[in-house]
């Protein structure tokens, strides 16, 4: 692999709960290939299914019709996965779920996968458009354990 140039995997997914597991193998696949540890696949692996998952329910609301893109990009030591929906979702960023109430039993415990996401990898970003979906940008750095 050229280090100056990433190399690119695309993926096209049906909005279906249960597809999120084609996006999330393929990124194991890459990250294994990449050399990451186990732990940060698992890690990788579990942002990733909750992004799909996020983009097929809130994004293209379960519309069959409409595609969750999976795009990995990966360099020597990178690899950034972004997530796109092909929904009109609501052009800001997810808020921020009460994990106290969450845990407490207070509050259903759904709406949690944006915490998971940004607990797990190393950075995370929303792109959103009324216009042309929704994009969450996740990256994972090589040989850097998450929270050094």
């Amino acid at each position: 692999m050229d280090n100056d140039i990433p190399e690119v995997f695309v993926l096209s997914l049906p909005s279906k709960l249960g597809h999120e597991k084609v996006a999330m193998n393929t990124a194991a696949s890459v990250a294994r290939l990449m050399g990451f540890s186990e732990p940060r696949i698992e890690d990788l692996m579990t942002a990733v299914a909750e992004a799909c998952i996020n983009s097929i329910e809130h994004g293209n609301r379960m519309d069959a019709s409409l595609k969750v893109g999976v795009v990995l990009s990966m360099t020597a030591t990178t690899l950034e996965v972004r997530v796109l929906d092909q929904g009109s979702g609501p052009g800001r960023e997810p808020p921020q779920p009460d994990i106290d109430s969450k845990m407490d039993g207070e509050e259903n415990p759904r709406g949690m996968g944006m915490f998971l996401i940004q607990a797990l990898m190393d950075e995370v970003e929303w792109i959103n458009s009324h216009r042309t979906g929704s994009c969450a940008r996740l990256v994972i750095h090589l040989n850097k354990p998450k929270g050094k």
